[in-house]
């Protein structure tokens, strides 16, 4: 068996450390507990966003279960940034940074404090990949756990989510509802604790981990208000003391053929473009050979069979009530679509976490048999062209068309497009262009969730299509595209479009062009200067000097 207690040792059991002895006795702590493994326990819990306002609570249970099962437990914080709250402002580029903030706290903390293991409690989607981030580097025994999805919002009978919030800002400003029904659908969207309830990147990431077999089965689906939730903290304790008596850590977890287990499910329930981002990241943190190649393979082979949120009719609460993320796993399993001797925190493979799980339930039609898909292939598309050398990612789920041309209608900040949306600058057959808001340009690489809803909200979801170096909250839907790289910024051919170009999106043969001369592109490269960078000091400046093309995942680690 392994030693269970190698790294804490140094601080516990060395007598040349009596100052450190000296304080871990001063937070109560005896003899006996210093002789057990330290396992720091990582909350993201704030008070300030429904997705982790419950999750210090959900801390102390999993430091109860792993007081249980003898070890040491100790809870400390860090940061998180609610996507949903700093949306459509300045704030929201602070998101993405703010995964690799995560990622370096979380690293400092076990490193800096000697311990041998590390649960993360999660709940927006930034704070998943930061803290899975986080664990590859140190690559100790780790859990992570994520708050679990929040019960869906009600109004007139109908199911509500926060996006439900954004589109009805584009309801009013298009004139089909009033004041008070906007009103009524704002303060009825979000009815308490938990991440937003539709596949959108905090339940897209949730069930990817899962996947990857860095959760305890249904961590995705459990939702967070549910007792379902509790029990599954206070369980952690006794599966991290096998990961801790196997020694088995992140690394020996994540493989290439997990992160292709999480994409495939990610392509079978319709989740977040956001997750190219970050399954980027995390294969470069664990050293795996993972590109955009990859996912544009899987997408080929994978069926889109999840009718959920932002683009179909359920939430993540319906799927946790006909068998949630271990059914649909089950069920790729059995159309040969999983990996399933891929290994998991549990100590077993994923195909023996699957052996007792009970099947989707029957009759459900939450997800789509596999011979009457709501598109062949996925819905993630990888495309290239003169406007995006370096790939492109579209959502494009079939129902707006897989092809989409006309003329540009250029916008270099989000600003300028929700102003161009409100007074109805934006017309039908138009494809939106929002650029310099990528990982540099942003700074931050900010989500486009405010102009995508407004575009729903007005009834143009089928009549236009945006194009942007930014990227996409989980919750956009529409004909978008977005992670267009080169970024406008660093001077990809984005930033050459003029108002009236001509630009043609074929998500069939994965193309996108703007159909103008190469004289005429060169000539207007010619002609282009760098603007500044729009952050001169803080951690968007060191993000923009630092942060690697979207393409390669926006990892601040390689200098």
């Amino acid at each position: 068996m392994a030693e269970l207690n190698k790294y804490s040792k140094q601080i516990t059991q060395d007598g040349s450390q009596p100052a450190a002895q000296a304080m871990l006795h001063a937070l109560g702590l005896s003899d006996e507990d210093l002789n057990k493994p330290l396992v720091g326990i990582a909350s993201t819990g704030y008070e300030g966003n429904p997705c982790n306002m419950h999750l210090n609570d959900l801390a102390v249970h999993v430091k109860r279960g792993v007081n249980a099962a003898d070890q040491t437990g100790l809870i400390f914080n860090t940061i998180g940034i609610s996507d949903g709250i700093s949306m459509g402002t300045p704030g929201m580029r602070y998101s993405l940074p703010s995964r690799d903030i995560i990622a370096d706290s979380m690293e400092s903390v076990v490193e800096g404090m000697s311990y041998d293991a590390m649960v993360a409690i999660v709940g927006c989607d930034k704070n998943m990949p930061g803290a899975l981030m986080a664990m590859l580097r140190v690559n100790r025994p780790a859990i992570l756990v994520y708050g679990g999805t929040i019960a869906p919002g009600y109004h007139n009978g109908e199911k509500l989510d926060v996006v439900s919030a954004f589109e009805a800002w584009g309801q009013k400003v298009s004139g089909s509802i009033n004041d008070q029904e906007f009103k009524d659908i704002v303060m009825n969207a979000c009815p308490g604790p938990g991440a937003c309830g539709g596949m959108y990147t905090a339940n897209t990431m949730a069930s990817a981990i899962e996947a990857m077999g860095m959760t305890l089965p249904y961590n995705a689906s459990n939702p967070a208000n549910a007792s379902e939730k509790v029990i599954e903290c206070e369980a952690v304790g006794a599966h991290m003391l096998t990961l801790l008596e196997k020694d088995l850590k992140p690394k020996d977890i994540l493989t290439k053929k997990s992160l292709e287990n999480a994409f495939r499910l990610i392509t079978v329930l319709g989740g977040s473009t956001n997750a190219v981002l970050h399954l980027l990241a995390i294969a470069k943190t664990a050293g795996i050979e993972f590109t955009l190649k990859d996912f544009q393979k899987i997408s080929d082979e994978t069926p889109f069979l999840g009718d959920l949120k932002p683009s179909g009719r359920y939430v993540m609460e319906d799927l946790h009530k006909v068998g949630g993320i271990p059914a649909v796993m089950k069920f790729m399993l059995d159309n040969d679509m999983l990996h399933g001797d891929c290994m998991s925190v549990t100590g077993m493979a994923i195909a023996e976490n699957l052996e007792n799980v009970d099947a989707l339930q029957v009759g459900q039609d939450v997800i789509r048999p596999t011979e009457n898909p709501i598109k062949e292939n996925g819905h993630i598309q990888i495309l290239y062209g003169n406007l995006a050398s370096e790939g492109a990612v579209a959502k494009i789920t079939g129902k707006e068309g897989v092809r989409f041309s006309g003329p540009a209608r250029v916008f270099n900040s989000e600003e300028e497009a929700n102003e161009g949306i409100q007074n109805g600058k934006v017309r039908k057959g138009e494809v939106i262009i929002i650029r310099y808001v990528g990982p540099k340009g942003g700074p931050g690489m900010p989500e486009m969730l405010k102009p995508t809803s407004a575009i729903m909200g007005a009834g143009l979801g089928k009549e236009v299509a945006l194009i942007t170096d930014g990227r996409f909250s989980g919750g956009s839907h529409g004909f978008v595209v977005g992670h267009v790289t080169p970024e406008a910024q660093v001077g990809g051919n984005i930033a050459l479009v003029q108002d009236g170009d001509p630009i043609r999106i074929d998500a069939e043969s994965n193309e996108i062009e703007i159909e103008i001369s190469e004289t005429e592109l060169a000539k207007r490269k010619a002609n282009w200067t760098a603007p500044p960078l729009k952050a001169k000091s803080g951690t968007l400046y060191k993000y923009a000097k630092t942060v690697s093309s979207a393409s390669e995942g926006c990892v601040t680690d390689e200098f």
